[in-house]
């Protein structure tokens, strides 16, 4: 087995409240994981969530895994993820922004989704980077416009990376193109040398080095009875199968007569029908639940497919969930 630096995120159990955060940011680092994430959505700040992680585990990597970047501006952004690097310079701070989507932007924060995600996507990396600089920016795009800009904290000498949460291709190869790394989510292993190969073409476009973008992706497991979890993560992947970008993402994976039969019933108002449609096989690729070997061996594909950074979402669909998550943490945290 290969052995490659693992993550945690904790976007799975934001529920659980920001007290947990902390101890499972503590728990990941006695148990060897070198960074800890985290979500936003509705429940749980990012940044504010992160420095407490960062105080109880000074020596855990920090990332957002994703934020709807149309909710902070790129210099906000870089204001947020230089304090963090601030606090504890020998840590990696991990900007992961992302488009979201409309139902977050617009129905949940009030915030306008956009209709141009690519090149909105572009003008905030291009622009969170120059804030990142330390030096006077003036910026005049077709979404971001900002004139005599100074980051008003000194620059670390390990400066914030900027990880662009992506699906599909052109998203993928835009990563490749301009982002430090890319962070894949709800894909099955099968899927992820695929993805690579975008994010490859991306960088090969921007003439930069293969392997300039690292390749963090986040690993769905939980170490739990599968059967007894088989209605969760059909619960999981439907809720994402009605999104458009995820139901190209599933489709592309080779889900799409689930994907077909699940929006269908969806449309047709038959919600018990559309969560039948979520096929076994579909949960067993992205939402892996078993015992402690098939985490490892889940971990293992990943990276085997081209991962370089694999980051656990652990799935808490057991009787105890805090038990399900430490014996997950566990058995992912063994190479």
């Amino acid at each position: 087995m290969t052995d490659v630096p693992a993550g945690f995120t904790y976007a799975s159990l934001m529920g659980l409240g920001p007290g947990y955060a902390v101890q499972t940011a503590r728990r990941a680092a006695t148990l060897g994981y070198r960074s800890f994430w985290t979500a936003e959505t509705t429940g749980p700040e990012a940044f504010s969530l992160l420095a407490a992680a960062g105080a109880a585990a000074p020596g855990l990597d920090l990332g957002t895994g994703v934020l709807a970047l149309q909710l902070r501006t790129p210099p906000l952004a870089a204001m947020a993820a230089t304090t963090l690097a601030a606090l504890d310079p020998e840590r990696d701070v991990l900007l992961g922004v992302g488009v979201s989507s409309p139902v977050v932007t617009q129905r949940w924060h009030g915030a306008s989704y956009g209709k141009q995600p690519l090149s909105q996507v572009r003008e905030y990396v291009a622009l969170v980077h120059e804030c990142l600089s330390g030096e006077k920016v003036t910026f005049a795009g077709d979404h971001y416009a900002v004139k005599g800009f100074r980051l008003g904290l000194r620059p670390t000498e390990r400066r914030p990376q900027v990880v662009l949460g992506a699906l599909g291709p052109k998203m993928l190869r835009l990563a490749g193109e301009v982002a430090d790394g890319v962070l894949l989510n709800y894909l099955p292993a099968s899927h992820v040398a695929w993805s690579v190969e975008q994010v490859r073409a991306g960088e090969a476009t921007a003439g930069r080095v293969t392997g300039s973008c690292t390749i963090h992706a986040y690993v769905h497991a939980g170490v739990a009875d599968r059967d007894g979890a088989l209605a969760n993560g059909r619960k999981d992947l439907f809720s994402y199968a009605v999104v458009d970008a995820y139901a190209q993402s599933f489709t592309r994976a080779g889900f799409g007569d689930e994907v077909t039969e699940v929006r269908a019933r969806h449309a047709a108002g038959d919600r018990e029908g559309a969560l039948a449609a979520v096929s076994d096989a579909m949960v067993d690729a992205i939402d892996v639940v078993g015992d402690a070997d098939l985490v490892r061996a889940t971990r293992q594909a990943y990276v085997d497919a081209g991962v370089d950074r694999p980051v656990l979402m652990a799935l808490p669909w057991g009787e105890d969930r805090c038990e399900v998550v430490d014996a997950t943490l566990a058995a992912f945290a063994e190479p």
